[in-house]
Order: C-alpha cells, then structure tokens, then sequence
C-alpha cells in the first residue's frame, strides 16, 4: 500500500494509532463501497431508467396541460369566427341553413331507427355509449356543426 505522507504527524500513542487505523479502515469502506456502487451497472441502469421515466412523466403531464390549455383556445376562437359568420350572413342563408339542419335531423332520426332496427347488439351498445359522449359534449357539438354548417353556406354562395 501506500506510506502516509511525510507532513502528516504519526502517533505518540498507540491509542492515536488505534484511531488513525478506524478512521482509515472507515475511509477505505467508504471508497470500497463507493467503487461498488459504481460497478453495479444494472442498479445504475435502473436508476438511469427511473430518472427518465420521472422526467418523461413530468413532461408529458405539462404537455397535456399545455394541450388542454390551446384546445379551449382553439375552441374559444371558433366559436367566435362562427358567429362573426353567422352575423355577416344574409337572412336568406340563415333559413336555408335552418332548413338544411331541420332536413338532416331528420335524416339522422330516419338512419338512426333504421340502425337500431338492423346493427347487432354489440354493435348498438357501443353507438349508444357513443352517443352519451356526444349527448354530454352538445354545445361544443353544436358550435362545430353550426360553424361547419355557416362556412359550407358561405362558401358555396361566393362560387355560386
């Protein structure tokens, strides 16, 4: 091994003796468990993969939140540009696009007996669960349909 270097004091006692060779041997444990640790791959690959796990967690909870957080935007931004439309749309399209939507309602009244008349029961159930989410989402439903249903309108009176 190696000496102690000359500018250290070695012990007038063999008490401080017994000391020095505790304080060394806990030092050398230290090291030893130290370069241990760091030759145990698999418990630093697992501590790696925890880490990153950790962080992707973290990232994706403040991307989803960020994306919650644009989507209501993006919402609130479409409702608004589907009014505006609807303002600037003479009262002739406005009826028309009341007729077109009384017509397909009842179009979809007429496919949805035919469906529950003809389609399977798994099939049916899960339409049904379908149409609760759509049943509890109906004002953003709504707002898309009539946004939908305003630039459609807008659209083919300009090319007409």
């Amino acid at each position: 091994m190696t000496q102690p270097p000359h500018d250290e004091p070695t012990a007038a006692s063999p008490e401080e003796l017994r000391e020095q060779v505790e304080q060394t041997r806990a030092e050398l444990g230290e090291t030893v468990e130290a370069l241990a640790a760091k030759t145990d791959v698999r418990a630093r690959v697992q501590e790696k993969a925890a880490d990153v796990k950790e962080q992707a967690a973290a990232k994706a909870d403040e991307l989803k939140g960020q994306a919650a957080l644009k989507a209501g935007e993006l919402r609130a931004k479409a409702a608004d540009l589907a009014h505006q439309a609807q303002d600037r749309l003479p009262d002739p399209v406005k009826e028309k696009a009341v007729q077109a939507a009384e017509q397909a309602r009842a179009k979809v009244v007429q496919a949805g007996q035919m469906w529950q008349d003809n389609a399977p029961e798994p099939v049916r159930q899960k339409t049904a669960q379908g149409a609760r989410v759509a049943r509890d989402n109906r004002k953003a439903l709504l707002a898309a349909t009539g946004a939908a249903a305003v630039v459609w309108l807008a659209c083919r009176r300009v090319k007409g």
